[in-house]
């Protein structure tokens, strides 16, 4: 189980906890490379101004200055410095600032630590890392991508030792165009309602949609309806017209959601779910979103979420749409920890101890684990020459599994810690099997 971190809001990891986000992280950027995203990395550091300018709560952001400056930071001056909340406003930033550098589409991954001043309490940190991916276009950007992301992310979480998932898919044009068809105007203020439907229950929503919206009794009714809408295939656009609602802008998005929805039934069978209830309170969304859940873990909220923006960032005339997603990898890691589902199967990378016969050795010792490590094995050598059963002790206790004897004769002899076999071996040409070469990752079982 992962340990309590000393200061409330920014865990800390044990070598062994380290190595299952390593993997984590690992694994994502293996499989965003795969599919040609780049890599990029932005400063900790924004203005103020820069991070607020989307109307994020400036209670959540960590401000900077120097213990002696003359005056300390505040969140009134749109040129103070703050750390960064998310990735997504600094990419902007970046894609604003490096446009005739970049070739649209862009397409970029980032992982980074981010901070915000929330509540600490089961997946929510002050200091966490997050996995980003975003398509960003020059002017225009392509529906096809927001398909893209979906299948991408799919096969990324697909690729973890997390279980079942559900990558739960809505479209805001189909919401806002179902709501201007009831004749609700303030499609915003429904669905900042509508997104609390999991968390205060459909008949709370319905008194906020009655007493802030200004909605009626058959109009909330109807907008709850919509949200209650899921399905794993396409069969959404039938129950969604069986509600009688008619709109231009809720055909365009019906369309959008289904081509979404229809590719994943083809290439991702089970893992994506229209989900008519998924609102994304933030603004700046304009079409897809995405929120992704453990099944069976659900409270752990979403692991991963995201959608399309067309207008996130500008320059001058230049308008550059764009679709991403951003991973909770802190999230994931502490779950996995927590519930000791995931484990390593050592502590340290380290395949071979090599053993010192006596305190003269260990010259010679180096030279065994140099020639080990010439070959991608990755070896360290006894400090120094205790009885050899300490030594053995000593790499079992550290999950090592196996360790190096050098004869009188020159002669060198491999152990198997675990089986116990002992074999004459040569440096420049032994190597243990592919699975014990470096520390695997998996199920508790492994």
């Amino acid at each position: 189980m992962a340990r309590k971190a000393s200061l409330s809001g920014f865990p800390e990891w044990l070598p062994n906890e380290r190595l299952v986000e390593l993997h984590i992280l690992d694994t994502l950027r293996r499989t965003f490379e795969l599919h040609g995203f780049g890599n990029v990395e932005t400063r900790a550091v924004e203005t103020v101004g820069q991070l607020l300018r989307k109307g994020e709560i400036d209670k959540e952001v960590y401000g900077i200055s120097r213990l002696q400056a003359d005056e300390p930071a505040t969140g009134d001056d749109p040129n103070a410095l703050a750390l960064h909340f998310d990735l997504t406003v600094p990419f902007a930033r970046y894609v604003v600032e490096n446009a005739g550098h970049l070739s649209f589409p862009f397409r970029r991954y980032q992982i980074q630590k981010v901070w915000r001043g929330e509540r600490p309490q089961e997946g929510r940190f002050r200091e966490f890392t997050q996995a980003d991916i975003d398509v960003v276009g020059d002017g225009k950007l392509p529906f096809k991508y927001d398909v893209e992301l979906a299948l991408v992310i799919a096969e990324a979480l697909s690729a973890l030792p997390i279980g079942d998932f559900k990558l739960r898919v809505n479209n805001r044009k189909l919401a806002e165009g179902f709501y201007l068809g009831l004749g609700l105007a303030d499609t915003a203020g429904v669905l900042r309602n509508i997104d609390k439907l999991e968390k205060i229950g459909a008949d709370k929503v319905k008194t906020l949609l009655i007493d802030e919206v200004g909605a009626t009794g058959e109009q909330a009714d109807a907008a709850l309806a919509l949200a209650q809408i899921r399905t794993e295939d396409t069969s959404f656009v039938d129950q969604v017209r069986a509600l009688g609602v008619e709109h231009e802008l809720l055909e365009e998005g019906l369309a959008e959601l289904g081509e979404v929805v229809g590719m994943a039934v083809r290439r991702a069978p089970g893992r994506v779910v229209a989900d008519l209830s998924i609102a994304r309170g933030l603004d700046y969304y304009t079409g897809t979103v995405y929120e992704t859940v453990l099944v069976g873990d659900e409270k752990l909220g979403s692991i991963c979420s995201g959608g399309r923006y067309e207008s996130l960032a500008t320059k001058g005339s230049r308008t550059f749409p764009g679709v991403g997603l951003s991973i909770g990898v802190t999230r994931l890691v502490s779950r996995m920890l927590g519930d000791g589902s995931v484990t390593a199967s050592r502590s340290v990378p380290t395949a071979v101890y090599v053993t010192l016969a006596n305190d003269d050795a260990w010259a010679e010792a180096q030279d065994v684990a140099a020639q080990l490590r010439s070959r991608g094995i990755s070896a360290e050598v006894a400090s120094s020459a205790e009885k050899f059963g300490k030594q053995i002790k000593f790499a079992d206790k550290r999950g090592i599994p196996f360790v190096w004897f050098t004869q009188a004769d020159g002669t060198h002899e491999v152990k198997d810690i675990r089986s116990g076999e002992q074999v004459a071996a040569d440096p420049a040409t032994w190597s243990p099997a592919p699975e014990d070469l470096t520390p695997r990752v998996g199920t508790a079982a492994v």
